[in-house]
C-alpha cells in the first residue's frame, strides 16, 4: 500500500521520489554512476516523511485554499515563515550514513553523496567552515544533528516500504563502490602528485561530488515543475534530439554552396577538411590553432557534428566569450540547422544562453530549455560555463552535468580569466578524463595552457591534441599583412596618431584604428572630424543595435571602396568579420595585436594590407592591468624580434613569438592563476575548492586533531567569492532611434513589467552594460530612471546618448542626440 504523505500540491510523496530518482539516474550514468544518482533522488526528501513537514505543508495547502476558514480549524497553524526552516533533508543522509562502517570506500562514498543530499537547496556546503568563531567541521556537524530536529528514525517508520526496500538494495549491494572506487583511482593515478589528499586529486574529487550534485538538483527541480505545471512536461525535449547525420547532413549542404573565390577561401575550406578528418580521432582534448579569418567557425562546427555522431554524443556547447558576438554566431549556425523549409525544429536545435537585461525573464519554453542546457546545440558565455562549475547557489550547478558526454568549443580561449586558469584547467581534465567529453580550444592565438604550474593544474595537451597538421605552415599560407614596428621615444600623441589614420585612408582608402581605452577613442575620434572624412566609432557604449548598424554601414562604405576612418575599443577584434586595407593598434597584448591584424585585407587581396603598432605618449591602464601587464611584455617579445626576426621565422605575429609572449605574460602573472581571495585570511579559491590546507591546519592547531573526514573543501565560502569577471555590470536600455525610444516608453507603460518576455527580450538589443563606476556617476546625475518604480530595469537620459558614440558620462552635444519627444515617467 501506498502511504498519503504529500510532497508537494498535487503529488505524493512516493511519487516525487520515484519520479527524481529515475532522472537523476539517467544524469549520472553518464559517468557509470547511475545507482548513485537513483540513492540520491529516493533519498533526497526523505525527511519529508516527518509529521512536522506533513502538518507545514498541509496547512500551507489550506491556506492556498480560498475556501479554507482558518477558525474553523483548531489544528491549522500559520505556515508563514517557516519555509526552508523544517530540515527535510538531513534525515536522508543520516540513514545513508550507517554504511560508513563498511569499509573506508563506503565512508568516502557516503560523504560525498550526503554532501549532495543536504546541499539540495542551498549550494553545496563547506566541509569545513572558517568564521568569526574559528573553524568547525561542518559537515559533520550537520549530520550529527540532533533526531528532534532531522527527524530520521520517525522517517523510516513512516517512508513507503517499497522506497525504502529499494534504498537497501541499492545500499548491499556488494559492487556498490566499485565506480566511485574506479573514478576515485583514475583521478589520484592522473594527478601530478598521484596522492588522494594532493590538491589536483581533491579538486576533482569536488568536482565530482558537484556533477552528482548538479544531477540530483536538476532531477528534482524538473520533477517538481512538471508535477506543477503538467502541460509544460510535453515541451521538455529530455535528450530527444534531432539525429546528428541530419544536422550533418544539413551543415554539409551549406558547404556546397560555398564560392572559392581566392587562395583564402581555398585555404578556409583546407581547414574544414582538415576538422573534418579529425572528427574520427577519438575524445580527448584538442586544440585548433587558425590565423584569423580562417573559417574557425565552420570548421569547427563540422568537427563538432562528425565528433558527435561518431562517439555517440549528446550535446554540443559553443563557450563564447562575449555576449556582444554570441547572437551573430549562434544566428549564423540556426538559419544552417534551423532552415526555414524545417519549420517543426525551429527553437528545438540551437539554445542561446547567456545573462543581459532580463535575462531571467524568458518565455517559458525557451526557460525549460536553458535551465539544464536541454538542446542538442547550446551557445553560451564563458561566465556561464565558469558558473555552471564554481558560481554559488543551484541555478548554474543544475547545468553541470550536461557537461559529460559532450563536445564543448571554446571560442577565443585567449580570453579566459588569468584568475580562473587553473580552476579552468583542472575543470577541463576532469571533463574529458572522467565525463567522456571532448574539448576543443580554438583561437589564432593559443594561450600555454599546458605550461603552466602542473602541481596546481595544467591542461594535459600534447603534439596530437592540434587539428591542424601544419600550424606553422597554416600562418606562412595566410599572411595578408605586414605589421609594422613603429614604436618610438617618448611615443605618439593623439594628434599624431590621428595625423597617420588620415594618411593611410589617403593612401589605402581606408583605415582601422583599435585602442586600449574609450578615452583615446574619443580623443582620436573628435581630432579626425577637422578632416572633413566620414568617421565611423565602436565600442561597448554602444548598444547591440547601433553597434550592428554602424557595422553594417561600414562594411557597405568598405564594399563601396569609399574612404572611411573607423575608430574602435577593444570589441572588433572578437571575431567581428570586417576586412580593412589599413590598422593602426595601439601598443597592447601580442594576442590583441594579432587579433586587429586579423581585421587588415581578411579575405586575402593579392597586395598584402599594413598594420601599424604604436605606442600613446599619455595613456592610463591603472584599471586596465591585464591590457597593461600584456603591452609590457609585448614590448619585451617585440625587441627581441628585432634582434634576431629569423629566431621567429621573420613573422611578429606567427605562432613562435606568439608562443614567446605567452611565456613571458603568464610567467609574470603565474601568482594570480589559482584565484587569491580574502576568506579571512589570504587564500586561493583552488586550495578551497581542494586540499583547504590553511583551514586544515587551523583546525589541527585548535582541535589538536586532523579533521576525520576525506573531503575538506569549503564549497559554499568559495562559490560566494567566485566571480568569473572583477567588475560586474548592471544593463541600463538607452534611447537608440526611435525604436529604442518607443520601447522605453511601451516598457514605462506596460502591465507587470517583469512579465513582458517580448519587450524585455527586445531590450536586450537596446541596452549597454555600465560599470559600478558609471552606473554610480549616471545615477548621481539624475541620468538612469526605473521603467517603473519596483523593477530593476533602468533607462538611460536621452542626453547621455550620441548618435556618434554611444554612451557618455557626460550630456552629448545636442546635434548628437537623438530628436524629438522622449518618453519620460
Amino acid at each position: 500500500m501506498m502511504n498519503n504523505y504529500i510532497a508537494h500540491r498535487d503529488q505524493k510523496l512516493y511519487e516525487h521520489l520515484e519520479g527524481v530518482a529515475k532522472l537523476a539516474k539517467i544524469n549520472t550514468d553518464k559517468i557509470g554512476m547511475g545507482n548513485y544518482g537513483e540513492l540520491l533522488g529516493l533519498l533526497h526528501d526523505f525527511g519529508k516523511y516527518s509529521a512536522e513537514f506533513q502538518k507545514y505543508i498541509t496547512d500551507a495547502l489550506k491556506k492556498d485554499d480560498p475556501e479554507f476558514n482558518p477558525d474553523e480549524d483548531e489544528e491549522f497553524e500559520d505556515p508563514t515563515g517557516k519555509k526552508g526552516k523544517i530540515d527535510h533533508s538531513t534525515a536522508g543522509a543520516q540513514y545513508l550514513s550507517k554504511i560508513s562502517e563498511y569499509s573506508s570506500a563506503h565512508k568516502i562514498l557516503c560523504q560525498i553523496l550526503s554532501l549532495c543530499l543536504v546541499s539540495h537547496h542551498s549550494g553545496l556546503i563547506d566541509c569545513l567552515t572558517t568564521n568569526d568563531r574559528g573553524i568547525m567541521d561542518s559537515y559533520s556537524k550537520r549530520l550529527s544533528k540532533n533526531d528532534k530536529k532531522a527527524h530520521q528514525n520517525e522517517c523510516v517508520k513512516n517512508v513507503d516500504k517499497f522506497i525504502l526496500d529499494r534504498i537497501n538494495a541499492i545500499l548491499e549491494d556488494r559492487s556498490l563502490t566499485k565506480p566511485f572506487e574506479e573514478t576515485c583511482r583514475s583521478i589520484i593515478l592522473k594527478a601530478p602528485e598521484q596522492n588522494p589528499q594532493s590538491m589536483i586529486a581533491q579538486f576533482q574529487l569536488g568536482l565530482l561530488v558537484r556533477l552528482l550534485y548538479s544531477g540530483l538538483i536538476d532531477a528534482d527541480r524538473q520533477d517538481t515543475a512538471d508535477s506543477e505545471k503538467p502541460k509544460i512536461a510535453k515541451y521538455r525535449q529530455l535528450g530527444n534530439y534531432k539525429k546528428w547525420g541530419s544536422l550533418i547532413e544539413r551543415l554539409e549542404n551549406k558547404y556546397k554552396t560555398f564560392e572559392t573565390k581566392n587562395r583564402v577561401d581555398e585555404i578556409r575550406q583546407e581547414v574544414s577538411e582538415d576538422c573534418l578528418l579529425a572528427a574520427e580521432r577519438s575524445k580527448g582534448l584538442f586544440t585548433l590553432t587558425v590565423p584569423t579569418g580562417g573559417g574557425k567557425t565552420f570548421a569547427s562546427l563540422r568537427f563538432a557534428l562528425h565528433h558527435a555522431e561518431k562517439h555517440g554524443m549528446e550535446r554540443i556547447i559553443y563557450v563564447i566569450p562575449f555576449t556582444t558576438i554570441i547572437d551573430q554566431n549562434a544566428q549564423v549556425v540556426r538559419k544552417i540547422l534551423e532552415p526555414e523549409e524545417c519549420p517543426e525544429d525551429y527553437g528545438k536545435i540551437v539554445l542561446e544562453h547567456h545573462s543581459n537585461i532580463g535575462a531571467e525573464a524568458q518565455s517559458w519554453k525557451e526557460k525549460i530549455l536553458t535551465e539544464n542546457w536541454d538542446s542538442p546545440i547550446v551557445y553560451t558565455t564563458m561566465v556561464q560555463f565558469l558558473e555552471a562549475l564554481f558560481g554559488a547557489g543551484t541555478r548554474g550547478a543544475r547545468r553541470m552535468h550536461q557537461l559529460a558526454n559532450a563536445v564543448i568549443v571554446f571560442d577565443e580561449i585567449q580570453t579566459l580569466p588569468v584568475k580562473c586558469v587553473h580552476l579552468f584547467n583542472n575543470a577541463i581534465n576532469f571533463l574529458v578524463d572522467h565525463c567522456g567529453s571532448s574539448v576543443v580550444l580554438c583561437t589564432a592565438t593559443q594561450p600555454l595552457l599546458g605550461e603552466v604550474d602542473e602541481k596546481k593544474g595544467s591542461l594535459k595537451l600534447s603534439k596530437d591534441n592540434e587539428l591542424i597538421p601544419n600550424v606553422d605552415k597554416l600562418f606562412s599560407d595566410l599572411q595578408r599583412v605586414h605589421v609594422h614596428d613603429c614604436r618610438r621615444s617618448p611615443g605618439w600623441k593623439y594628434p599624431e596618431i590621428t595625423t597617420l589614420a588620415v594618411e593611410q585612408v589617403k593612401q589605402s582608402g581606408n583605415c582601422l584604428v583599435v585602442v586600449n581605452t574609450k578615452k583615446a577613442a574619443h580623443m582620436i575620434f573628435d581630432d579626425a572630424k577637422k578632416d572633413g572624412l566620414e568617421i565611423f566609432y565602436l565600442s561597448t557604449g554602444m548598444c547591440p543595435t547601433h553597434r550592428k548598424q554602424t557595422l553594417k554601414t561600414i562594411q557597405q562604405r568598405l564594399l563601396d571602396k569609399e574612404p572611411i576612418l573607423c575608430i574602435s575599443t577593444q570589441l572588433i577584434e572578437a571575431g567581428v568579420d570586417i576586412d580593412f586595407r589599413s590598422v593602426i593598434r595601439m601598443l597592447a597584448g601580442l594576442d590583441s595585436i594579432t587579433q586587429a591584424a586579423g581585421r587588415c585585407n581578411r579575405h586575402g587581396s593579392p597586395e598584402f594590407g599594413n598594420v601599424f603598432v604604436v605606442n600613446p605618449l599619455e595613456e592610463s591602464l591603472d584599471f586596465l592591468k591585464d591590457i597593461a601587464v600584456g603591452k609590457e611584455k609585448t614590448i619585451r617579445v617585440f625587441d627581441d624580434f628585432k634582434e634576431d626576426p629569423s629566431k621567429y621565422n621573420s613573422d611578429i605575429i606567427g605562432p613562435k613569438l606568439l608562443k614567446w609572449y605567452y611565456q613571458n605574460y603568464f610567467y609574470g602573472r603565474r601568482d594570480l592563476m589559482d584565484y587569491p581571495v580574502k576568506a579571512g585570511r589570504d587564500d586561493t579559491l583552488l586550495n578551497l575548492l581542494s586540499s583547504n590546507s590553511l583551514a586544515v591546519d587551523e583546525y589541527g592547531r585548535v582541535n589538536k586533531i586532523k579533521p576525520d573526514i576525506f573531503l575538506r573543501q569549503s564549497f559554499m565560502t568559495a562559490a560566494r567569492l567566485f566571480k568569473s569577471i572583477d567588475a560586474p555590470t548592471r544593463s541600463a536600455i538607452v534611447p537608440y532611434d526611435k525604436e529604442g525610444k518607443e520601447l522605453i516608453g511601451q516598457l514605462c507603460a506596460a502591465f507587470e513589467v517583469e512579465k513582458q518576455y517580448a519587450l524585455i527580450k527586445k531590450a536586450q538589443q537596446y541596452s549597454v552594460n555600465l560599470f559600478p563606476y558609471e552606473f554610480e556617476e549616471l545615477s548621481k546625475k539624475n541620468a538612469l530612471n526605473r521603467v517603473q518604480e519596483e523593477t530593476e530595469i533602468f533607462y538611460l537620459d536621452y542626453q547621455y546618448y550620441s548618435r556618434k558614440t554611444g554612451l557618455s558620462l557626460e550630456p552629448v552635444n545636442q546635434e548628437e542626440q537623438f530628436e524629438d519627444e522622449y518618453i519620460t515617467t
